[in-house]
């Protein structure tokens, strides 16, 4: 079909006025000018490009800066550098062009946003580096990383038009790092809208399942939702507030990980919706009035006492306020019996935060200091952690640590004075130790909690006070690691254990060295370093170096990493691919030279491709033939075949997306393989007898384990069988399920 030049032309122009309309409310100055000027240096830049869908690639950057101005409420800075954001990392323009058209805060954004190019260490991650790149801005300047989910959320509004593995990849980093980093900021609609994004095409067919099950009993929901909430209508009016109600669904994406946590399907999951108050009153009356609204609503429904959530009085640390209950609805329609409904009570301003965080923080920045002292702890928290990082320390580890700070609750807890302290859920009383001072937390031997002597390792609940016990003798130790869960209590015993540990790793590394000579290796290359470091599943090279230096691996053992490398080229030698696969560019381009013939020959096909490639089957998720299924790229093992909906898939996907491959089970597999099934039930005489036979006699299906326990009247098996491909599998699950007694079959993850 021709390109209609005009028309897009017109569309275009369209878009870019939509986003001075949008904007126009907080323009000042020459705002419209600088704005006007970045449009058309990026349609200049890009007019030559297209996207994967076939559009212009403008459109491209326009969405992105009309959703910070809508979406998050960003201004005149933001919608510069949005537009502007591809175009060092795309085009010729460079950051001293951009610093000389629109001053060094913008070209310092755009940096912060522009990917890193290169070649990159054996073994490190691209994404993990450029992610680091960006949080690295964060102490400078946080609309870097809003920009940059506003460019993730368009990326994946259109993500349809991409090849199905880079789908994977992009939804997978979504779900593992910009999901949560929403979530930190505050921004609760973006958020959501990734993570059901990122299902869709992550695990498209629960996502339709749930979305068509939501659409199904939407008027069943609607009904009751307006029967539940009139009375409560009815004693807010007589109060004359001034307010809004309405019923809205749980995400999808929080339907699907409620179903998959507790194992209940979506047909017995009674909270799938919330209702939500919110009230608009003057700053000064909100506290009170929130507590008013829980009355009423307390008034005409049961609440559960252990569900309530009072955000309103301590607010989460990064800026949320909002005050939940969950309450008992009575019964309705065909509802024999109440169900369980969450009521959240909120303020205009606190609802504002809720859906545009951080952006909606600093527009109420002043007029409240709860909130700003709350965001505020957290941010520094944020920045003290990446500042304290340096290249010791590897991106993924540090990308780790900060992922590992992003989703999570709060516990709050006091010092013996008072004071408040707001810590992750699952801190211990070293991570508040260190909370209030490196020194304290580098010192201490134990807390005092209302009194009570506890260890470093006792976990922290609500309402806590907590005393810190020092010592000048104690000194950090690596197992201080294991019991910490803060980013800021990681990175200072890091610190501490550095300077400690240089001495080993030096040690280590002199060992193997000397070692490698008698063995017949003149020196240790980078290659040998990166072999030996997956050999003995060592993090990085000082990890390896700091082995061998402090003894926890004998010298002696370099012998038998020698044979297995030299048994490992001897294999590798029979295959037709001999050159070292280490990234998908490689494989692709080894795998056309021996398959010149094939159009696919980019893929890998499983069950005919054995005698060209090393590759096996991932143990973590056991794939079948019929999986949706993807290769990666290991180290020093080959090449691994994970199931697309693996445990570790997101993060293999989002650290290290250039080594993955695309794979697909070859047609005429012939291949047996292990599955691990999960049965429950009610237990009966001649339960176990009847499944048994059903697999075995029946469906003629090997069992290679069998363990079945009771408690209670209940049972849980695990049964490990041989099956050939995923038809088989439905067949044998079907059958199971009519077996008497036999309530849920599932296989294991």
């Amino acid at each position: 079909m021709p390109i209609n030049l005009e028309k897009e032309r017109l569309e275009i122009l369209k878009r870019y006025r939509k986003l001075l309309r949008t904007a126009k409310p907080f323009l000042k100055d020459d705002d419209a000018k600088q704005i006007k000027k970045a449009f058309l240096i990026s349609a200049e830049a890009h007019k030559e490009m297209r996207r994967k869908s076939g559009e212009p690639y403008i459109y491209h950057p326009l969405a992105v800066a009309q959703i910070c101005v809508e979406e998050i409420g960003l201004g005149t800075t933001s919608i510069i550098s949005a537009l502007l954001h591809d175009v060092v990392e795309d085009t010729d323009t460079t950051l001293a062009d951009i610093e000389k058209d629109f001053g060094p805060k913008i070209a310092s954004i755009i940096d912060g946003l522009t990917k890193i190019s290169g070649t990159f260490e054996y073994g490190t991650s691209q994404q993990a580096e450029n992610f680091r790149k960006m949080l690295l801005t964060l102490s400078d300047d946080i609309r870097v990383i809003l920009i940059k989910l506003a460019d993730r959320l368009h990326n994946m509004r259109t993500l349809s038009s991409m090849a199905k593995e880079k789908q994977l990849k992009i939804a997978s980093e979504t779900i593992y790092l910009y999901a949560p980093l929403a979530h930190r900021l505050g921004l609760n609609a973006i958020k959501t809208e990734l993570e059901d994004l990122g299902l869709k095409y992550t695990e498209p067919e629960a996502f339709k399942e749930i979305a068509n099950k939501l659409t199904e009993n939407k008027r069943n929901r609607e009904s009751f939702v307006d029967h539940f909430i009139r009375p409560i209508k009815k004693s807010l009016d007589e109060l004359h507030l001034n307010y809004t109600i309405k019923g809205r669904p749980k995400s999808i994406y929080s339907i699907y990980n409620k179903i998959k946590s507790s194992n209940t399907p979506f047909d017995k999951i009674y909270d799938l919706f919330a209702v939500r108050v919110v009230i608009d009153v003057p700053l000064e009356r909100e506290k009170a009035d929130c507590w008013e609204v829980y009355s009423i609503v307390t008034d005409h429904y049961r609440p559960n006492p252990s569900r309530l959530k009072d955000w309103v009085s301590t607010p989460k640390s990064n800026g949320y306020e909002s005050l939940h209950t969950t309450v008992m609805s009575l019964p309705y329609g065909n509802d024999k019996e109440g169900r369980w409904v969450e009521v959240q009570i909120r303020t205009k301003r606190m609802d504002e935060i809720a859906e545009k965080g951080v952006a909606a923080h600093f527009k109420y920045k002043g007029t409240d200091t709860r909130t700003s002292q709350a965001f505020e702890s957290w941010l520094s928290q944020v920045r003290e952690a990446l500042e304290t990082n340096d290249k010791s320390q590897s991106a993924v580890e540090l990308v780790d640590d900060i992922k590992n700070s992003l989703y999570h609750e709060e516990v709050f807890v006091f010092t013996p004075k008072g004071k408040l302290v707001v810590l992750q859920v699952g801190s211990t009383a070293l991570d508040f130790a260190f909370e209030i001072h490196s020194e304290v937390g580098a010192k201490c031997i134990g807390a005092k909690v209302g009194g009570k002597l506890v260890p470093l390792s006792h976990k922290l609940s609500n309402g806590d006070q907590i005393e810190i016990l020092t010592s000048s003798k104690q000194k950090p130790s690596e197992d201080w690691l294991r019991i910490v869960t803060t980013t800021k209590a990681k990175a200072r015993i890091k610190d501490f254990i550095k300077e400690e540990n240089k001495s080993h790793v030096i040690k280590g590394r002199d060992m193997i060295e000397h070692r490698l000579k008698i063995l017949g290796y003149p020196s240790l290359t980078l290659e040998i370093t990166n072999q030996l470091r997956a050999y003995y599943n060592a993090k990085d090279a000082n990890d390896l170096f700091y082995r061998f230096g402090k003894g926890y691996v004998a010298i002696e053992q370099l012998k038998h990493w020698k044979s297995d490398k030299e048994m490992h080229e001897r294999k590798q030698a029979e295959k037709a691919i001999q050159v070292p696969i280490v990234d998908n560019k490689s494989f692709t381009k080894e795998m056309k030279r021996v398959q010149h013939d094939r159009k696919d020959a980019d893929i890998l096909l499983i069950g005919e491709d054995m005698d060209k490639v090393d590759y096996t089957l991932a143990k973590c998720c056991n794939p079948i033939s019929g999986d949706d299924v993807f290769g990666f790229v290991t180290i020093n093992e080959g090449i691994k075949i994970h199931r697309t909906n693996c445990p570790n898939s997101p993060e293999l996907l989002s650290r290290h997306g250039d080594r993955v491959i695309k794979a697909q089970w070859a047609s005429q597999i012939a291949m047996s393989f292990v599955v691990d099934l999960v049965i429950r039930g009610i237990d009966r005489v001649g339960l176990v007898n009847d499944v048994t036979r059903v697999i075995s006699d029946e469906l003629k299906v090997n069992i290679t384990a069998l363990n079945i326990g009771v408690k209670d009247g209940l049972f849980e098996g695990r049964i490990s069988l041989m099956i050939q491909d995923t038809d088989h599998l439905v067949a044998l699950v079907g059958e199971l399920e009519r077996v008497a007694g036999v309530i849920e079959v599932a296989r294991e993850e």
